[in-house]
């Protein structure tokens, strides 16, 4: 009886710890095109979080087919993805609280508008696209805002290399960040 009792503890404690870390797929700026090693890459993630310019409905509804998918529109994105979407996300993620919109400035300048909503929300982390340029910035002078852009994972735009980024939020930490390559924009794989 004792041992049942056990078993049943541990099996709980273990499902509350793995409960306490999940894993991220980030990606943004797919302009129409969805890379299929994506799948490959986002296999293991638990969920998907894309940072705007999605550029059609069918690439937001694979993602989201494929594992639950978190999404903000950006400035190419048409009114059938913006229905969808919102402009800025602000949620909760295993105690972290996250922001994350597609145009936000530079990391040393955000725009009026997400400087206002970082002072008010004061997020934990701050995501957003736009730029096509890979960034991650911790801005101590902001609470120690980690600020991430994942680059741009379709074939429109000057970025050189498609790119895409996973990550773990375990127990209110940002865990395993990884920039992850897809190849050169426009490339064609053989």
């Amino acid at each position: 009886m004792h041992i049942c009792v056990l078993i049943i503890v541990f099996a709980f404690l273990f499902l509350l710890l793995k409960s306490l870390k999940l894993k991220i797929g980030l990606i943004s700026d797919t302009h129409n095109y969805l890379d299929p090693s994506v799948f490959h890459y986002f296999e293991h993630v638990d969920q998907i979080w894309h940072a705007g310019d999605i550029g059609n409905v069918d690439i937001l509804e694979s993602l989201q087919k494929f594992k639950p998918t978190k999404a903000v529109f950006g400035n190419i994105d048409a009114q059938d993805i913006q229905s969808k979407t919102m402009e800025d996300l602000i949620f909760d993620c295993n105690g972290l609280k996250i922001y994350m919109t597609h145009i936000g400035g530079n990391f040393d300048k955000f725009s009026t508008r997400v400087k206002n909503i970082i002072l008010n929300e004061k997020p934990h982390l701050y995501i957003c696209g736009h730029s096509h340029i890979v960034k991650v910035r911790t801005k101590p002078e902001w609470n120690n805002l980690i600020c991430i852009n994942p680059g741009a994972a379709g074939n429109e735009g000057f970025h050189t290399m498609k790119t895409i980024m996973t990550f773990e939020i375990n127990n209110a930490k940002l865990e395993h960040l990884k920039l992850i390559e897809l190849g050169k924009r426009g490339a064609i794989k053989v």
